[in-house]
């Protein structure tokens, strides 16, 4: 039985033109990142611990990327995942602000080629969306394919980095 004490987890939340984000993480480094709608909402633990002056770097990345100031996220990381699943994450921190890819193209970027089913399930994994941009994979007809803060999400995210206006607000939801 190991006496090293649990890690504190912190979490924060972030207004944004999406809906409050929820940021967790060690303070400093961010594990996840959770949507206020879909798949990828999810609630703070019981024994987790809010510190609104936690994860500062982050909020102000990710606001100057609200705000069309910031392409590419430069913060400390510390996802859970499987190797591959990790190797997935890291290509697709390779793909350029306004453009996209398609789970076969980001297979044959880590030199698997045959794996686009498993990328696309990495990339549904990815603890980190936003900063580890998996609304900018598509599937290999252009179309939009799921994603976890919902369709909507995704594609406001792809108008924000594509468009010359910036487009309105999601709704928010009567529940938050």
């Amino acid at each position: 039985m190991s006496t090293e004490p649990m890690p504190t987890v912190l979490y924060t939340f972030l207004e944004s033109p999406i809906g409050n984000l929820l940021l967790v993480g060690d303070g400093e480094r961010l594990s996840r990142i959770g949507f206020p709608r879909g798949k990828g909402s999810f609630a703070p633990e019981a024994s987790w611990r809010r510190d609104d002056t936690a994860f500062m770097d982050a909020r102000a990345q990710l606001r100057a990327y609200f705000g069309r100031e910031l392409h590419a996220f430069d913060l400390q990381l510390t996802p859970v995942g499987t190797p591959f699943q990790k190797q997935v994450w890291q290509a697709l921190t390779r793909i350029p602000w306004g453009t996209t890819a398609s789970y076969g193209e980001v297979a044959r970027g880590i030199g698997r080629p045959a794996a686009s089913r498993a990328v696309g399930a990495a990339n549904g994994a990815n603890p980190l969306p936003i900063v580890v941009p998996c609304h900018r994979v598509i599937g290999a007809s252009g179309a939009l394919t799921g994603f976890g803060g919902g369709i909507d999400t995704k594609k406001w995210l792809l108008a924000l980095e594509t468009e010359s206006d910036i487009p309105p607000p999601l709704p928010t939801l009567r529940d938050e």
